[in-house]
């Protein structure tokens, strides 16, 4: 079973059995050797149920292309990314459906670098060779098991000192994810961290949350528990474990772009005058805090790919997403959910503070809806009546992405969904009356 819907932007992603199933598998997994003309490919799995037949299908698959197969087991997604760059291979595959309930199935693939293949960079046509079919095998590649754990260990602990870490007490939220299994040989490594450690057994069938800290309803267990315990942070994880999600320690979520200008904060202390991305989404408390550290802050459009391609051209030391990506130029320019929980740490340690003391700043000066997701009948139609309001009103216009609209004291981006009738709205205001107010407006605005 290969639904060709369940080809995305980014990824492969759909319900095991009815829309992605083994003999799908194989055909993703031989269709991208075959297209790329790799050589040498890394696959790894989440701890989804259907993953361990899902993953020995794709490298039946990538072998039988001709490729020469890694194995490396049960890993965070990250891990495939630090394996193909770090060790120079082909590309690489991750068998995941990352933070979607435990019904799916898919895949996460990349080429050399650990650039990604999405839509409009080879997965379509990776969709095409496979639903045509293949011939006979014509040279079978070897399937060998790789451990690339002491050295993924290393790297990203070779981002922070040490020595600076701690004392602190954390609970952290793994969800029965991937967290549950990266996070422990980075923990032993953290002497004065005391840590309250919730769902770390892996487990496919999620006993108790969905793993997609995003949803206000995932991320109650973490609120609660951290103010429970009375500790210094919160952090959850996504399914895969690319993503990492804060609350601080009066229990308050921190949107993703606060933790973007905070982290922009610490890499430029680490390699001054660098060059941060930052998404159309994003509080103006990024850019500010960016330019005030004496770097140079460049917006860019949402998406990983958008960013990884960027952060190349310009050199970028550091990339953050709204939706808690974090990428790294020193992790093969890719998105990693351990470094910024070691960053977080070796923050709130060598500040001395409160890490609500330190958002206090954001908090008090910066005031943002966070998503809002609005289906609407025609989202051409819309975005184009929200650009001819906004600019009769005087807004600075910009097309990046969806629509940016910017005014001296509260800003908006309008961006349609990849793969629904929806329009996302990120708006923010340097008052929290301004805010509420142009909220409402626009909401009103495109629901009509």
């Amino acid at each position: 079973m290969l639904d060709p819907g369940a080809f995305k932007a980014y990824d492969v992603r759909g319900l095991y059995g009815s829309e992605l199933d083994e003999e799908g598998a194989y055909a993703i997994g031989r269709a991208y050797v075959e297209h790329f003309e790799t050589d040498t490919i890394a696959v790894g799995r989440d701890m989804r149920v259907s993953a361990p037949t899902m993953t020995a299908a794709a490298m039946e698959g990538a072998a039988d292309g001709g490729a020469n197969v890694r194995d490396l087991g049960m890993v965070g997604t990250e891990m495939v990314y630090y394996a193909v760059g770090e060790l120079g291979l082909d590309g690489g595959i991750c068998v995941t459906a990352s933070h979607n309930p435990k019904q799916y199935t898919g895949m996460k693939i990349v080429r050399t670098g650990a650039l990604p293949v999405g839509g409009d960079s080879g997965l379509m046509d990776i969709r095409a060779r496979a639903q045509a079919g293949f011939g006979l095998v014509a040279k079978r590649g070897e399937i060998t098991s790789l451990d690339v754990w002491p050295g993924f260990v290393e790297k990203v602990l070779s981002f922070v000192d040490l020595d600076a870490i701690g004392p602190l007490r954390i609970v952290v939220d793994a969800a029965n994810g991937m967290a549950g299994t990266m996070l422990p040989p980075v923990l032993g490594r953290l002497p004065q961290i005391e840590v309250v450690r919730c769902y770390f057994e892996p487990d496919g069938t999620f006993p108790n949350h969905e793993p997609n800290p995003l949803l206000e309803a995932n991320r109650a267990f973490i609120v609660e528990k951290t103010r429970a315990e009375g500790a210094d942070l919160g952090v959850a994880y996504d399914g895969d474990a690319d993503r990492c999600f804060f609350v601080d320690d009066s229990g308050e979520f921190v949107p993703g772009d606060f933790v973007t200008a905070l982290l922009a904060e610490v890499m430029l202390g680490k390699r001054p005058g660098g060059t941060v991305l930052y998404d159309v989404r994003a509080s103006w408390a990024v850019p500010r805090t960016i330019e005030a550290a004496g770097g140079t802050a460049l917006v860019n459009r949402v998406g990983h790919a958008y960013i990884k391609h960027r952060m190349r051209e310009v050199h970028a030391i550091f990339a953050g997403e709204v939706s808690a990506h974090y990428y790294f130029r020193d992790f093969t320019q890719a998105d990693t959910g351990v470094v910024p929980f070691l960053l977080m740490l070796e923050l709130i340690s060598m500040r001395g503070a409160k890490l609500s003391e330190i958002l206090r700043p954001f908090r008090e000066q910066y005031f943002i809806t966070g998503e809002i997701n609005t289906a609407v009948a025609d989202v051409e139609a819309k975005l184009d009546e929200i650009e001819e309001r906004y600019t009769a009103e005087g807004g600075r216009i910009s097309h990046l992405d969806g629509i940016s609209v910017d005014f001296d004291t509260w800003h908006f981006n309008v961006r349609p969904s990849n793969t629904e009738p929806l329009l996302r709205l990120n708006l923010e205001a340097l008052s929290e009356s301004e805010m509420i107010a142009r909220r409402d407006e626009l909401v009103a605005l495109i629901e009509a």
